[in-house]
């Protein structure tokens, strides 16, 4: 089935009691049974719930997954993801992710005995350095947030089976639409479903998918102990936006590159990162493993002053300064004091996080309107 018939139909049927097209939203905590431990397939919704359950239907079919978990946040599947090691394990992960990740690996795991390397695996081999006999994870984000560097999936892949390592891939940024980290060999793909899956702005959840059933009943053993569920409504909305996540990803994919491309010629822009540009260290790789570029743009300021980033970005009227990215609606932001606070400045900076790097998500409105906005705010620096 085609990506574009499978956000619509992948994993989903009628509602085998009233044939509502739409699944329901079973708004209910609790299932009547008809004798003690006989019931309808539901007993409680910590559990199970079925429309929880046709979101993690339909996440495996967009995944080409086997397995559909989803959570109360991309955090809440990454906190369930990491609760499978014990002490005295490590992890590897690229140094360029995003705060909440690296303060979750190292204000909540570190002080458990979970160690954690971070390295610039733009060239997969820098990995081999690092990985040893407690290695048990490697942790990728493609495209990386916020510098949008581009990790080789496949070869890391390669490298984490010889040392039998579990390889996770963030694919919030990419979105199934434009790639597949289970077919590149991930054995789990992890989203924040808050962004470009539920695309409205109006929800937080998580997600994650694999295809192997051991690794899916050990996820969801964990996820049904600790309960940070996706609950019925969030669920619904999430399915109703991955309905519509090919038509707006070709938009936002649109967008994205006339933002980059008027960027990149702007005098007052220094650097823009893209990875649809030919000079961008690892385009060959995106090209190879991505559909297209998305709708993600990150750009400095000739001159790195965090004063004329705070103008440019408190003058901005159609991109709106915001948390979170991959709604229709085109957002801002500044990395090093929102998004990636939790990083320290020294860290920040090693990976290019300075105070005049702008983060755009770029939406589905027209691009004139976009450009001319950036047009505006930067005339007043």
């Amino acid at each position: 089935m085609d990506f574009n018939t499978k956000v619509i139909h992948g994993g989903q049927e009628p509602d085998p009691s009233t044939g509502a097209i739409m699944t329901p939203i079973y708004q209910t905590s609790t299932f009547a049974q008809s004798s003690p431990g006989i019931d309808k397939g539901y007993e409680y919704s910590r559990t199970a719930n079925p429309t929880r359950t046709a979101l993690e239907n339909s996440l495996a079919s967009i995944e080409n997954g086997n397995y559909g978990l989803a959570f109360a946040s991309g955090v809440a599947a990454i906190d369930a993801v990491l609760k499978m090691l014990n002490p005295g394990d490590e992890v590897i992960s690229t140094n360029d992710l995003y705060g909440g990740t690296f303060r979750l690996f190292t204000k909540i795991f570190q002080k458990y005995g979970i160690k954690f390397h971070f390295v610039g695996m733009g060239k997969p081999d820098k990995i081999k350095e690092f990985i040893n006999k407690h290695t048990k994870m490697i942790w990728v984000e493609t495209p990386t947030n916020p510098m949008l560097n581009i990790i080789d999936i496949e070869k890391v892949s390669e490298i984490a089976k010889n040392h039998d390592s579990l390889l996770i891939v963030d694919n919030t940024f990419a979105t199934p639409y434009l790639q597949n980290p289970l077919d590149l060999g991930a054995d789990i793909v992890m989203h924040s479903a808050t962004k470009y899956l539920g695309g409205h702005s109006d929800l937080v959840a998580g997600a994650l998918v694999v295809k192997n059933k051991n690794l899916a009943d050990e996820l969801y053993f964990i996820q049904n102990s600790t309960g940070a569920i996706c609950g019925p409504m969030d669920s619904f909305l999430v399915l109703r936006g991955i309905k519509t996540l090919h038509l707006r990803m070709q938009r936002h994919c649109e967008n994205g590159r006339a933002i980059a491309e008027f960027l990149s010629s702007h005098p007052k822009v220094d650097n823009v990162y893209w990875p649809g540009f030919k000079t961008h260290p690892n385009h060959n790789i995106a090209v190879k493993q991505m559909k297209n570029f998305g709708g993600m743009v990150s750009f400095t300021l000739k001159d790195n002053n965090y004063k004329k980033a705070v103008k440019v970005l408190e003058n901005l009227r159609i991109f709106t300064l915001a948390e979170s990215l991959g709604g229709v609606e085109s957002l801002s932001g500044h990395p090093a004091s929102m998004s990636h606070g939790a990083i320290p400045k020294k860290e920040r900076e090693k990976i290019g996080i300075i105070d005049s790097l702008i983060r755009l998500s770029v939406g589905v409105e027209s691009k004139k309107d976009l450009i001319k906005d950036l047009e505006k705010a930067l005339k007043l620096i």
